[in-house]
């Protein structure tokens, strides 16, 4: 079963991310909507999860308030994070991603057709215009998702936080929303080849950490909490004894 998972899952990311993305790309040009863009992604979340064979479950959507833009953060353990909450996090929202992800063929126009928001973490100058942009559009309205791990986790274990994340939330003024994701490492290993693994994975939101008054001096404190709360829903391997420091 996992040798059919995983040729039906990289036959349909192949041919669901260019047709998927052209759609995207032609919605956003058409409507001027990029709203409609993300729910396409929406879509291609869900198919590949299904070819995966892959089941995601969500837990705490009653921490969510529609009507209020928030920073979404969770903890990165694999590549099927993004199409998990894709499928299962049911609002609008922008991904703030590295901008290498941009310039990839059709994947990367549908990106920027959708308003996702790149980030240059090899430029200091240009990383810091990212975040002041994404806090702008937070406070106008929009949500933005962020891994503040800054990368995958190879043993599924929560590593230590970049800083740049917690700068956007202080600088929006907007809450933050922890988010645990656990099991996804399981499913596509980073250091185990190209294999597919069927299994479930666990999204659990958690209770809004206001970042109303804060300013720069609190960013420790602010990580620290919000680190927490990420591994208050993780498996105790997951959870590991790591401190979410800034990186």
């Amino acid at each position: 079963m996992r040798f059919f998972h995983s040729i039906a899952f990289y036959t349909l990311l192949f041919v669901a991310t260019i047709v998927l993305g052209i759609v995207a790309i032609i919605m956003t040009f058409t409507t001027r909507n990029d709203n409609h863009a993300h729910l396409v992604a929406r879509v291609w979340g869900r198919l590949l999860l299904r070819a995966a064979g892959v089941k995601a479950t969500v837990h705490g959507l009653e921490n969510i308030d529609p009507g209020r833009s928030c920073i979404y953060a969770a903890n990165h353990q694999g590549a099927f994070d993004i199409f998990a909450v894709l499928a299962n996090l049911p609002v609008q929202f922008r991904w703030l991603a590295k901008e290498e992800l941009f310039h990839l063929f059709v994947l990367g126009r549908a990106m920027k057709a959708a308003g996702y928001i790149p980030i240059d973490r090899s430029d200091r100058k240009k990383a810091f215009t990212s975040i002041n942009l994404a806090a702008e559009r937070v406070r106008n309205g929009t949500s933005v998702f962020i891994f503040p791990e800054g990368t995958r986790s190879l043993d599924g274990v929560l590593m230590g936080f970049k800083k740049g994340g917690f700068i956007l939330a202080i600088k929006s003024q907007q809450p933050i929303v922890p988010i645990s994701i656990s099991g996804s490492y399981r499913v596509l290993p980073k250091k185990h080849g190209w294999m597919i693994h069927p299994g479930t994975i666990q999204m659990t939101i958690g209770v809004p950490i206001s970042t109303e008054g804060r300013t720069a001096r609190d960013r420790d404190a602010l990580m620290a909490a919000v680190g927490q709360a990420i591994r208050r829903n993780l498996t105790p391997h997951e959870a590991g004894n790591r401190e979410c420091a800034a990186g």
